[in-house]
C-alpha cells in the first residue's frame, strides 16, 4: 500500500532518482549525491513525526492528507471517477465527504509508515487488538498454509506491521520509483517481516506459505500485463488476477479475509481475520475471482473512506468498452 501512498508525496515534491539501486539492503553511503537530498529530507521529517504522541501524529497525518487533496488534482479526479462508478446511489455531497476522508486517511498512512519504521513493539501493543486469530491457528495446526486476503486499504502498511507482533509474516512488495526510498523501505520492512518478497517471485512466495508462514496478499490492482479475467467488483466488470486460485492450489493454503482498521475513537487498531473463503480454490477461476472481489467489496462497503481510491482500479476494460479515465 505504501507504494501508492508515497507516490503522492513523490508526485507533488518532484523527487527524482538516478536509476541506481533496486530493493537492496540500505547503505547510506550509496545515496549521498545531491539528487537524493530531497528524499533524505522527507525521511528526516518522518523520523521527527515518529517522535510525536499517537493522537498528535494522527492529527498531523490528517493535515497531510488534506494538503494532498488540495494539491493533487489528478488523483482527486481519479477518486471522483471511482466513487461515482462504485457508489451511484450516493449524492455528490456524500461522495465528496468520502473523498476528503479518503485523502485524510492517506495522510495518516504516511504517518503510520513512520511509526512502523521506528516505534517499539511495546508501544504498538498498547494500540492493537486482534479478532479471529483462531482461524489462522486452526489452519496452521492442520498443517495448512495461510494466505491473508486483503485489499489496498489505507491502513494496510500498519496492519501488516501490527500482525507481525503476533506471528511471523511474509509480505509482497513492488519496487518503488525512488531508489533511496525503495532501499530504505525494503530494509525497514525486513526488520519486522520474515520475508519481504517481490511480487514477481512466486516460487519464494509459495515456499514461505508451505513453510506455514502467514502471507499478506492484496490482489486488487489493475495488472494489465498479467493474466486477468473480468469479475464483478463494486458492480463493475473488473480485471482480476486469475493467479489467486493457482497460488492457493499450488501452496495448499486457505484464503482468510484480513482487514486492519483504525478505531473510530482514535484509540488504536483492530485486526479483523475472517473464516476461510468457502470452496476456495474451486475448479472455476471465474468463481474464485468473484469470491475474492466480493470479500474485498464487503469491507469497502462497511468503510468506504478507508479504501485507496487513488488507484486506477478500472483501467483495463472489457473489449469494446470505453475507458473510465481520461
Amino acid at each position: 500500500m505504501v507504494c501508492a501512498i508515497f507516490a503522492q508525496i513523490y508526485e507533488i515534491s518532484g523527487l527524482s532518482s538516478m536509476g541506481k539501486k533496486r530493493s537492496e539492503l540500505f547503505r547510506a553511503s550509496d545515496y549521498l549525491w545531491p539528487i537524493y537530498w530531497p528524499m533524505w529530507c522527507v525521511i528526516g521529517l518522518l523520523r521527527l513525526i515518529s517522535l510525536l504522541p499517537y493522537r498528535m501524529a494522527l492529527s498531523l497525518g490528517s493535515g497531510i492528507g488534506r494538503a494532498l487533496y488540495l494539491l493533487n488534482r489528478l488523483r482527486g479526479r481519479i477518486v471522483d471517477i471511482n466513487l461515482s462508478r462504485c457508489f451511484p446511489e450516493l449524492n455528490q455531497q456524500q461522495r465528496t465527504k468520502i473523498k476528503i476522508d479518503c485523502f485524510k486517511n492517506i495522510g495518516i498512512s504516511v504517518v503510520e509508515m513512520a511509526m512502523c519504521w521506528w516505534w517499539s513493539e511495546e508501544k504498538f501493543r498498547l494500540l492493537v487488538e486482534i479478532e479471529g486469530r483462531q482461524h489462522i491457528d486452526a489452519a496452521l495446526e492442520n498443517g495448512q498454509g495461510v494466505i491473508l486476503l486483503t485489499g489496498h486499504f489505507t491502513s494496510l502498511e500498519i496492519g501488516a506491521r501490527l500482525l507481525a507482533l503476533y506471528m511471523p509474516v511474509q509480505v509482497m512488495y513492488r519496487t518503488q520509483r525512488n531508489e533511496l526510498f525503495d532501499s530504505y523501505l525494503y530494509t525497514r520492512r525486513s526488520h519486522y517481516f520474515v520475508n519481504t518478497i517481490s511480487r514477481k517471485n512466486t516460487r519464494q512466495l509459495v515456499k514461505g506459505i508451505k513453510n506455514l508462514i502467514p502471507t499478506w496478499y492484496a490482489p486488487d490492482q489493475d495488472f494489465n500485463r498479467e493474466r486477468n479475467l473480468f469479475a464483478p467488483f463494486m458492480g463493475i466488470a473488473t480485471a482480476t488476477l486469475s493467479a489467486s486460485s493457482r497460488l492457493a492450489k499450488s501452496s495448499g493454503a486457505v484464503m482468510l479475509p484480513y482487514y486492519p482498521e483504525r478505531k473510530q475513537d482514535g484509540s488504536g487498531y483492530r485486526l479483523r481475520i475472517g473464516a476461510p473463503l468457502d470452496n476456495f480454490p474451486s475448479d472455476d477461476e471465474q468463481a474464485d475471482a468473484s469470491a475474492i472481489n466480493q470479500s474485498i467489496e464487503n469491507y469497502i462497503r462497511q468503510n468506504p473512506a478507508s479504501y485507496a481510491w487513488i488507484h486506477r482500479r478500472f483501467r483495463t476494460r472489457p473489449p469494446g468498452e470505453a475507458p473510465f479515465y481520461p
